[in-house]
């Protein structure tokens, strides 16, 4: 027994001498998969994501409209070099060593607002993957104004004590007049370029006042913004009193000098003299004593009478950003030819002291698949979420609704050409993961992203409804402007006269303004013959194989897309005008027509 009792001793005093601190940068090193970094093919995704969210943040701190630049280049069989240019206000020299080189260091950790990005964690894990991968340093340019010169670093981390290491700083020139550039190396692929290509496209649907310069291997895209108008930067509010917990409570009374009754006052939301007074008393807490010199039981009695005392919510209008209605649909229009959509923006909500609001979108038809389960895309602060949409609130959510009742089959998702999207805006958005990829099951987000989706379930009811009225009409329209214009030719012919213009007798039966195509003998004929009271722009879209160079008119926009062509003409109308427009081509294709009243127009094609 001693001999056993010696060697307990021995072997505790020997796992004694291992025991050491671990940095959380060394954590992360070993666990990159918490960040998004779990395999070459995600990097790249998380890579961007982290840069460019850095860069909106900062742009709309400072009121200044995004103008990003992105790039990406192969530097090797399987490794990929990732530059991020913003015109940001810029980082001081000080400052960008700890930015880029330092994990859990950033300035909104304990702001209460709505931002992309709050634990600091980011941008500076992305070059901790880069430095992890491949070893080199990341480059990092920044210059905060005109009259101020611009830096260049080489930044690596030190991963045993989560410190910055420069490896290299200058003063370079550098045409811009503010902004900030990153520059990171990393093993990673283009595999997934074309879920790469759609986080760009999504992020610029919900930030609609940003322009993003997309350059992959030579392949440059652009996604312009809709709006000139910089957002409304969220304000940071004080913390609400039920949404703290007794250890944050401990730290804020060890900070402060206040007597009780003003220290509630001056430390959280929404709470004025007369609450405050009653949180005292319920605690039974003298309103004159220092907060500092509560005892730990004094300090339960107090958090316990503020979560039970009746507070308003705290202002949401102030700290959370919505994309807004509006800019939901001129971004979706933006990027995708749609026939319907129908956005809602709902009234703030709060969990657990944090405020919140849901928007969501509903797109149908255009070029969305016809075929297969909805489209569902994610927002979280207005970021999209790419993996994991299995272990999402806003997917579980999406499929709880009864999309029958709207008019839509349905199999889990709502069947058919339909895209649903789903923004999260809070000041504490609650993911699955440090991986921010999938939002928690919280009751009160779950219900407001319902009521969300069944108010654009309704707008979509409707659409469907009426688009079934129309094309039962356009069904006749056909039938009559196909058989009007055979009687008249035939009926010209056997009295031996020119054959008449049909459309005025077109005109009197629909009374609508009518816009038909046509082929025939190797040429596709577009009418327009308004029989309304209308008048304005109508915008045509046609789509087909047929690419139209010589088209008389000329189209005012052409676009090419997976082999077919877009040609879209703006024809002004007024009561009894007429347009026409021919080209070469075999005709076949789809015909839109945008800019009158669903009721007022009647949309012929003759080659369907």
């Amino acid at each position: 027994m001693k001999r056993s009792g010696s060697y307990s001793v021995a072997l505790a005093e020997e796992l004694a001498k291992k025991q050491r601190s671990i940095s959380v940068a060394e954590f992360f090193e070993k666990n990159k998969h918490l960040l998004g970094f779990d395999s070459p093919t995600r990097g790249v995704i998380t890579t961007i994501k982290e840069a460019v969210d850095n860069s909106l943040d900062a742009c709309e701190e400072a009121g200044i409209l995004p103008d990003i630049y992105i790039s990406i280049r192969k530097t090797g069989a399987d490794t990929l070099k990732v530059a991020v240019e913003d015109n940001g206000p810029g980082i001081t020299p000080e400052q960008v060593p700890f930015v880029f080189g330092k994990l859990l260091y950033g300035s909104r950790f304990h702001q209460i607002k709505q931002t992309r990005g709050q634990q600091g964690i980011g941008i500076s894990a992305a070059v901790l993957y880069g430095q992890l991968t491949v070893g080199h340093p990341s480059v990092v340019i920044s210059r905060i104004g005109a009259s101020f010169p611009a830096y260049r670093f080489q930044v690596q981390i030190k991963t045993e004590s989560n410190e910055p290491e420069i490896l290299g700083r200058e003063e370079i020139p550098w045409d811009r007049l503010h902004g900030t550039r990153v520059e990171i190396e990393f093993r990673g692929t283009l595999a997934a370029k074309k879920r790469l290509i759609d986080y760009l496209r999504y992020t610029s649907v919900v930030n609609p006042h940003a322009r993003l310069l997309v350059d992959i291997e030579e392949e440059r895209l652009t996604f312009e913004r809709v709006s000139d108008d910089p957002i409304k930067s969220p304000v940071a509010i004080k913390p609400h009193p039920h949404g703290i917990e007794i250890g944050q409570l401990r730290r804020m009374a060890a900070a402060s000098e206040e007597f009780c009754e003003p220290f509630l006052i001056e430390s959280f939301s929404r709470v004025g003299k007369k609450t405050a007074l009653e949180i005292c008393q319920n605690a039974e807490i003298d309103t004159n004593t220092r907060i500092s010199a509560l005892s730990p039981g004094e300090l339960k009695s107090l958090i316990s009478a503020m979560q039970r005392a009746s507070v308003p919510a705290p202002p949401a209008s102030q700290c959370l950003s919505p994309i807004g209605e509006d800019l939901i649909r001129k971004g979706l229009e933006k990027e995708m030819q749609l026939d319907f959509i129908a956005a809602r923006t709902r009234p703030a909500g709060v969990f657990s002291g944090h405020p919140f609001l849901v928007e969501a979108a509903i797109a149908y038809g255009g070029r969305l698949e016809p075929e297969g389960p909805a489209q569902v895309v994610r927002f979280a602060n207005r970021v999209p979420l790419i993996y994991q949409p299995g272990a999402c609130a806003i997917t579980s959510c999406v499929m709880s609704v009864s999309w029958k009742s709207y008019g839509l089959s349905q199999q889990g998702l709502p069947i058919g050409p339909i895209l649903i999207l789903v923004h999260v805006a809070s000041t504490n958005v609650p993911f699955t993961s440090e991986s921010k990829d999938a939002i928690a099951s919280i009751p009160e987000i779950e219900r407001e992203i319902v009521l969300a989706l069944q108010e654009i379930g309704r707008d979509l009811k409707t659409f469907l409804s009426r688009r079934d009225r129309n094309r039962l009409i356009e069904d006749r329209a056909r039938a009559v402007c196909a058989v009007i214009p055979d009687i008249a030719e035939k009926v010209a012919e056997i009295v031996e006269l020119p054959v008449p213009d049909t459309s005025p007798i077109e005109g009197r039966i629909m009374k609508k303004c009518i816009v038909k195509k046509s082929g025939r003998n190797g040429k596709v004929t577009l009418e327009v013959n308004n029989h309304s009271n209308d008048k304005g722009i109508i915008t045509i879209y046609l789509t087909s194989p047929d690419r139209g160079e010589d088209a008389i008119p000329k189209p005012d926009f052409l676009e090419e897309f997976s082999g077919e062509y877009t040609k879209v003409w703006q024809v002004p109308i007024t009561p009894g005008s007429r347009f026409s427009a021919t080209y070469s081509g075999n005709a076949g294709g789809s015909l839109d027509v945008r800019g009158i009243d669903e009721r007022k127009k009647v949309v012929i094609d003759l080659d369907v």
